[in-house]
């Protein structure tokens, strides 16, 4: 602010995050004399010192400084209230959808063949194969609009594909509805704002770099929230007092990892995805790779902008209505442990998740609840078909006692065994075999396959022979 010779230059206005106080920095200056000095502008009395010693250093009338010192109060009061508001709101607004977007993306929902598109559109978006995984990161990416979401963990071998699989089932997600994060302390989650996770995607990049916050990752899934007592100063009294934060969901939490062992309660709250490592999925990945440096790649690459705006759209197109399953009653599920009782729920959100996702090519009903109305669409015979697809598929593996790339050793192992007895005309309880030779045949590395084999002979899959 300057008026009449007199500038006034003010800092700190950022620290303050309440109404209650407006503490900061404020210089009056005049020529070459000048006066500086914090003070919290909501306190008369130090409002009364600053305004007596400026007019001192400045040479002016009280009265001038104190109206001076007015003007200012004002403007960093709307500047104030201005930043408070932006901190509470939304840290990302959804676009207006116009008329032509939105007729197009209910094209893409009205669709019988909806699945078959999106499976083609990942493919245009540069992810071949994997149609399971592609499917259910798809369906789980969506299932944050239900109360309780699903989760997804990718595990794979290092540079197998798990983070471009991530990347392209988060491209199809609006960005508003998304938060990404290579890595999180212990208590981050409880400080972010109290609806800033609600319906949303949270995804780490490394699960690694969310061990640390794996406590909250497991609550916020589990109990749909956050809570933590924090204790902090009054800025009125200056006493101690407790602040509770509080973080609500739901939330889909979405995470890859390399590791092959993970938290086992972390395990249970999710679904576990793994990328395809044989020798074909690799020979389709490059030439997949080889195909994006053609002219025919280039500017297929062109049209991906708009593929990914046609799904986003859709997504907010979506309602997050109710999914009764008129079928629930006679549906079975493995019981013989309890571990299955988390997964039965996994399988049920599926079901209702490929609901949702057709609620514009199912018919929309309505009951009535306590004197209100409530709409709701049903799942179908055909929704309940590809979940029990999908889930013999992805739930399966998390009730084997190896992890998936064990297993797929083992498999390799298996076959192996058998070629090599029979060419040698020998029983299969008579082969011997190195780890050397298992190496070279696999072209497996050295820490990756000392590491499976030790499993897999500390569970008795194996023998060794001295």
């Amino acid at each position: 602010l300057v008026t009449e010779g007199r500038r006034y230059r003010v800092r700190g206005l950022a620290k303050n995050t309440s109404f209650e106080q407006l503490k900061v920095n404020v210089l009056a200056a005049k020529g070459e004399a000048y006066h500086v000095d914090n003070l919290d502008l909501y306190s008369a009395r130090l409002r009364s010192v600053f305004v007596a010693q400026a007019a001192r250093e400045l040479g002016e009338n009280e009265e001038t400084i104190r109206k001076d010192l007015g003007r200012v109060l004002l403007k960093l009061e709307e500047l104030h209230e201005d930043a408070v508001k932006k901190a509470v709101e939304p840290k990302k607004r959804a676009p207006i959808v116009s008329e032509v977007d939105s007729a197009a993306a209910l094209a893409l929902l009205a669709d019988p063949r909806l699945f078959d598109r999106i499976l083609a559109d990942f493919e245009r978006c540069g992810v071949v194969g994997e149609e399971t995984n592609k499917l259910v990161g798809y369906l789980a990416a969506l299932s944050r609009k239900l109360d309780e979401p699903l989760a997804i963990v990718i595990q794979s071998s290092s540079a197998a594909g798990k983070s471009s699989l991530m990347e392209a089932v988060l491209s199809f997600v609006p960005e508003e509805e998304r938060i990404k994060y290579s890595a999180m302390t212990g208590q981050s989650l409880f400080y972010v704002g109290e609806q800033d996770l609600a319906h949303k995607i949270l995804a780490v990049v490394e699960e690694q770099g969310a061990t640390k916050a794996s406590y909250s990752l497991k609550l916020l899934q589990s109990e749909g929230e956050l809570s933590i007592a924090s204790t902090g100063k009054d800025p009125a009294t200056g006493r101690l007092v407790t602040h509770e934060y509080r973080v609500k969901g739901p939330v889909m939490i979405f995470l890859t990892t390399t590791a092959p062992e993970i938290d086992e309660e972390l395990l249970n709250r999710c679904i576990v995805l793994t990328v395809d490592e044989e020798r074909e999925q690799t020979r389709a990945i490059h030439k997949l790779q080889r195909e994006k440096q053609t002219l025919e790649g280039l500017l297929a690459r062109q049209g991906r902008t708009d593929l990914l705006k046609l799904h986003q759209n859709a997504q907010r197109l979506l309602r997050p209505l109710l999914v009764a399953n008129p079928f629930a009653r006679d549906l079975t599920f493995l019981d013989d442990r309890t571990r299955t009782r988390r997964d039965h729920v996994k399988y049920l959100t599926l079901i209702r998740t490929i609901a949702l996702l057709h609620q514009y090519q199912r018919p929309l009903k309505r009951a009535q609840d306590a004197g209100r109305e409530v709409e709701y669409i049903e799942a179908t015979v055909d929704d309940v078909a590809l979940a029990n697809r999908l889930a013999h598929q992805v739930l399966g593996r998390s009730l084997d006692e190896l992890p998936p790339q064990t297993r797929r050793l083992l498999g390799i192992l298996d076959r192996m065994v058998d070629e090599e007895s029979r060419r040698l005309k020998q029983s299969r309880q008579d082969y011997r075999f190195t780890r050397r030779y298992v190496r070279e045949r696999t072209s497996w590395g050295n820490t990756q396959l000392k590491l499976h084999l030790a499993r897999l002979v500390e569970l008795e899959y194996l023998v060794v022979h001295p």
